[in-house]
């Protein structure tokens, strides 16, 4: 079957109303594509005439042991006592309930990272909830806006509770997914293993925060060292990748299969992006349309890590010597373009963020934003609040004023980014985190949709928890 999406049906949509009769006409054509985009979001689809439902799901968070590898256990924190967690499934038009129980010794709570939920819904403590104590239960409950590959995680201690298992995937599945051979998830991590096999207990460590964060010694795709995916030959497979690892960035190079990526982080592109050289940061996701060619029938194909100077193994696609089948044909949704914001050339961003360190805080060092380090118990306390307007594309300014990677994520809204270091780019997509470079400046412009204090932090995770995050007043 093959499907054109242009338009979208949302039993829920976003601000619906007369937003466009308030529009001054002179800037008419700008805001009739901000008014498109808040009543039906980012992907567009028709055709869905199922009624929406409730999905329930229970999510435990509690202290466990699992297999690692060759008959090896673990001891780990974990969703559901499993290591990813619960790859929780709706369609787009569903509410999601989330019945979460925390078991842990320390408290926590769950962030649905880059979910346009509403704001109380988005697990940050002091900000939009208190943290959920031990033996205490929470609801989350939401109506998710777009389609797309989502990923939750603890705000609390999240360097700590992160690296010891707690992490889960959200999919939200188009009105009429596509008719792929499969859908396959891969969720990337690396763990720092100490000489006994353990998880290394000692966190944000004054060598993790005067460096990139927590490098592991031992990389796994879905809590495995290096999997082997079985295809055959004229399969097309959607393939969805995550990065959940503290601080390391990976860089999947797919060797003789090439790889078009059709989402990033959850928005379907404007255009196909060739896989290779993306750079998939923490908290990144790309999804991927990959064709097995008849050539490689009887070949194993290694998919390793091209980030580092040393190629490290992520895993294999074993391909069937049997004979090929002509792959499917049908479109791939088409994503919307976020509109540029007012100010354009010289005219300066509605926001700079400057990134740096300084000596002092909890852990010896503090990074910090704009000169301020946020209290990482309580995200309230003390932090600078930045005013963003709702509804209407602003320009941000990532500015990296120190010398190491800061990979820049921002709750409840999506970016498109639109130069680097001065230079104008145009990425046919958008996002919700993007990798700043030492001494980079990446300049963005962001659509926020959703009214609340949204945060915007680092997520090297021991770059956060030592104070790189601030909060978005957007009204």
């Amino acid at each position: 079957m093959e499907t054109i999406m242009l338009t979208r049906h949302d039993p829920t949509p976003m601000f619906a109303g007369n937003t466009l009769r308030s529009l001054p006409g002179r800037r008419s054509s700008v805001h009739l594509a901000i008014a498109t985009l808040i009543a039906v979001g980012f992907t567009s689809f028709t055709g869905c005439a199922r009624r929406p439902e409730v999905k329930s799901f229970e999510i435990i968070a509690a202290p466990t042991t699992v297999p690692l590898s060759s008959g090896r256990t673990i001891q780990v924190w974990a969703y559901n006592g499993q290591v990813p967690g619960p790859t929780l499934r709706i369609r787009l038009g569903d509410t999601l309930r989330v019945t979460f129980t925390n078991r842990l010794p320390q408290p926590t709570t769950i962030h649905w990272h880059g979910v346009r939920v509403p704001n109380a819904m988005d697990g940050v403590p002091g900000v939009t909830q208190r943290p959920v104590e031990p033996g205490q239960t929470f609801v989350y409950e939401f109506t998710p806006k777009d389609a797309g590959t989502f990923w939750f995680h603890p705000h609390v201690r999240a360097s700590e509770q992160v690296e010891r298992g707690l992490y889960g995937v959200l999919i939200v599945d188009d009105p009429e997914p596509q008719p792929f051979a499969r859908d396959e998830l891969w969720v990337i991590d690396d763990l720092l293993l100490d000489p006994s096999g353990e998880i290394a207990p000692e966190f944000n460590t004054r060598h993790d925060l005067a460096h990139d964060g927590r490098w592991g010694n031992f990389v796994v795709v879905n809590g495995r060292s290096r999997p082997e995916l079985r295809a055959a030959p004229g399969e097309r497979l959607r393939l969805r990748l995550l990065n959940v690892a503290n601080g390391r960035i990976f860089v999947p190079d797919f060797g003789a299969l090439q790889p078009q990526i059709i989402a990033v982080d959850g928005l379907y592109v404007t255009a196909p992006v060739d896989a290779r050289g993306f750079e998939l940061a923490p908290g990144n996701r790309v999804d991927l349309d990959l064709v097995v060619p008849a050539a490689l029938a009887g070949s194993r194909v290694s998919v390793v890590d091209r980030f580092t100077r040393q190629a490290i193994g992520l895993a294999d696609i074993l391909v069937s010597p049997d004979a090929a089948t002509d792959p499917p044909r049908f479109s791939i949704p088409v994503g919307s373009r976020m509109p540029d914001a007012p100010s354009t050339g010289s005219a300066p961003p509605s926001l700079d963020l400057r990134l740096n360190a300084e000596p002092g805080g909890p852990f010896g060092i503090a990074w910090t934003i704009n000169g301020t380090a946020m209290n990482p118990l309580d995200h309230a306390s003390g932090s600078e609040h930045y005013a963003l307007p709702l509804n209407e594309p602003s320009r941000v300014r990532f500015v990296n004023e120190s010398y190491r990677l800061h990979p820049m994520h921002l709750h409840g809204m999506f970016f498109r980014v639109v130069s680097r270091n001065g230079r104008p780019i145009d990425e046919p997509f958008t996002r919700d985190t993007v990798l700043v470079h030492p001494k980079e400046t990446v300049e963005v412009v962001t659509l926020p949709t959703e009214p609340g204090l949204w945060m915007a932090h680092c997520h090297v995770l021991e770059h956060a928890e030592a104070g790189m995050m601030t909060l978005l007043d957007v009204h």
